[in-house]
């Protein structure tokens, strides 16, 4: 008997089919309460970034961990997110989905928040950016890492972790083998985003080199976590995230080129990303 092809391909019907009508009866508390942990002194933008993409991808609340210092940046310039100051902790148990890392750092005082998200949180948690940098720097952590968490790292990152590769594609194939491994959802952002899960993968095929700057990777972690916080499956969430997140630097292009796209264009665009998967 033929083996099926591990390797698949995330379109426009397959990401419709996983996008559930929303009910016109529904509140804000139908559609998941995300907590995002990210940003620090210099790195704020990082966290408004992923923000702004996660309320515009459908999450009914967001609230967001930042330093106190800091809290003024996150108030007026999205004033629809909620705030919890760093340094005096509080509950996760509100939180329909967390995600980590956007512009923490990774001094001590990043590898104690990721730690103490790890020891004290047991649904899927989506870590990306510096909270990948501390997981590389503390291999003892990954146990601690729930079942159907979500890693986004780019290839740097992803080496950091797993060791150094010579090219894409030997990183996509290291990327399946680590599926079987780790019960873990591992997005391996580049030209075509792999996300592997279970020995199988998907190749997303929307998204331009305009997404080649900072903060774009930001985005996505704002858009994967609104879907987690909404109670899609942390597979579903991440074929979807990555597919929207693309379609709408694909739609950017209709006003910018791909030298003049910024992050900020990808949330801007996410509203023409999902009437275009309704066909509307």
């Amino acid at each position: 008997m033929e083996q099926a092809d591990p390797v698949l391909v995330a379109d426009q019907s397959l990401i419709a089919s996983l996008i559930p009508p929303r009910n016109p009866a529904s509140h804000k508390g139908n559609h998941g309460h995300a907590l995002l942990i990210a940003g620090n002194t210099g790195k704020m933008g990082a966290a408004v970034l992923s923000s702004t993409a996660c309320l515009r991808s459908g999450a009914g609340l967001l609230t967001v961990n930042v330093p106190r210092e800091e809290r003024s940046i996150l108030q007026t310039s999205i004033p629809e997110a909620m705030l919890m100051m760093r340094e005096e902790g509080g509950t996760l148990t509100p939180f329909s989905a967390i995600g980590i890392g956007p512009g923490m750092g990774v001094d001590d005082a990043g590898v104690a928040l990721l730690e103490n998200l790890l020891e004290n949180y047991q649904k899927p948690v989506l870590i990306d950016a510096d909270a990948l940098t501390v997981l590389s720097l503390n291999r003892h952590m990954w146990a601690m890492i729930p079942v159907n968490s979500v890693l986004t790292p780019h290839p740097g990152e992803f080496d950091r972790m797993f060791g150094k590769h010579d090219s894409i594609a030997e990183r996509n194939v290291k990327a399946i083998q680590l599926s079987l491994l780790h019960p873990w959802v591992i997005v391996l952002k580049g030209q075509q985003t792999q996300i592997a899960y279970e020995g199988k993968a998907y190749i997303n095929t929307t998204g331009n080199a305009g997404l080649a700057k900072g903060g774009s990777g930001d985005t996505l972690t704002g858009i994967i976590l609104s879907f987690l916080a909404q109670g899609y499956t942390a597979l579903n969430a991440a074929i979807t995230g990555v597919y929207l997140h693309g379609l709408a630097a694909d739609l950017a292009l209709q006003d910018q080129s791909m030298e003049s796209m910024l992050a900020t264009d990808i949330p801007a665009y996410l509203g023409k990303a999902f009437k275009t998967i309704a066909g509307a």
